[in-house]
């Protein structure tokens, strides 16, 4: 996912606020929106990413929906991941790619991750969550 406008506004006149970005991040729109016709309360937690993981893939015959589905995906996951980890936090890449990144300096393009959980399911949600929080 790329979001040039925050890259050219962190060039020009320094980085948003983080809590501001963290917010914009964790809308996801269509996967709340997918989840909630499911049965799924997306609370920014751990169960919540094993929730999203049993859900019906009924959006990968879809292409447009499959590749929102997957950005949302890997943003929500990002999104548990600064608001439940210790030090973990949001950052843009100069390219905008958003990706989060651990206080041990390590990155994980979680945008990427959702989009592979959308399209075939594997790696879990939750897999990665328990990965990157154990790290």
């Amino acid at each position: 996912m790329n979001i040039p406008f925050l890259g050219n506004r962190r060039q020009k006149v320094g980085f948003p606020d983080p809590a501001g970005i963290a917010d914009l991040l964790a809308e996801c729109e269509l996967l709340r929106s997918q989840a909630s016709r499911a049965g799924v309360r997306l609370d920014d937690s751990a169960a919540s990413l094993e929730a999203l993981d049993q859900l019906l893939p009924r959006w990968r015959d879809d292409e447009e929906t499959l590749a929102w589905l997957g950005n949302d995906a890997g943003l929500y996951l990002g999104s548990v991941i600064v608001r439940t980890v210790p030090g973990a936090a949001w950052e843009i890449r100069s390219d905008g790619q958003p990706v989060v990144r651990l206080t041990s300096g390590r990155e994980f393009d979680v945008v990427d991750s959702g989009h592979e959980w959308a399209a075939y399911g594997v790696p879990e949600l939750s897999q990665l969550y328990a990965e990157v929080a154990e790290a």
